[in-house]
């Protein structure tokens, strides 16, 4: 009888740890998935950031024609975050994926401000029609974008602090749930938006 007793406690302990087990791997998951779907609210702002891109570039260059450098160094730009952020859209929780599409975009908001910069110097450009409506179209999409970014950060620090919590750190390390990595801009000259004005 006793040993009957012995092998019903340790049956109810072992389904005890399963469900534990069980329960803390299907948390993990959703809080992971959550994070990926915050990621993909980010990857169709940043498409369409992309897209408007060579629009504002071909606009600009009928007036800039002598800027050049400045108009390839956004198309590069572009096509380095576009790349980058391919990248980060195959695998959210790629760290090094989303540290590359951060400084790549950081670069991309960079060169973007120089052109807005330029713009500036040519009253004819600034008083374009194409040029005013993709600009309103651009400055909507950052702040889409920056939209985005948090509501997938939030979800990252959410994953992160239950990974790291005990007992599901024991979880996550037994079945291959790494750290997400935040979509932070390093540069304090990157954090800003770029600045569209056409008054």
């Amino acid at each position: 009888m006793s040993g009957l007793v012995v092998l019903i406690v340790v049956l109810a302990l072992l389904a005890l740890v399963a469900m534990f087990l069980a329960g803390t791997y299907n948390n993990l998951v959703r809080l992971r998935n959550r994070f990926k779907n915050a990621f993909a609210q980010i990857d169709v702002q940043l498409k369409r950031r992309y897209d408007l891109i060579p629009n504002l570039v071909e606009v600009a260059k009928g007036y800039m024609a002598h800027e050049r450098e400045t108009l390839e160094a956004v198309i590069a730009a572009r096509n380095q975050a576009a790349s980058a952020n391919e990248r980060a859209s195959d695998n959210p929780a790629d760290p090094d994926a989303i540290r590359g599409l951060a400084g790549a975009e950081g670069a991309l908001t960079g060169a973007l401000g120089r052109l807005f910069a330029l713009v500036e110097s040519y009253p004819d450009l600034k008083a374009n029609q194409n040029m005013m409506q993709l600009s309103e179209e651009l400055t909507s999409t950052e702040n889409k974008v920056a939209f985005s970014r948090q509501a997938y950060n939030d979800s990252v620090m959410v994953y992160n602090t239950a990974r790291e919590s005990f007992p599901a750190v024991l979880v996550a390390g037994m079945f291959g749930f790494v750290q997400a990595q935040l979509f932070e801009i390093e540069e304090p000259t990157e954090r800003e938006a770029p600045k569209v004005s056409f008054d």
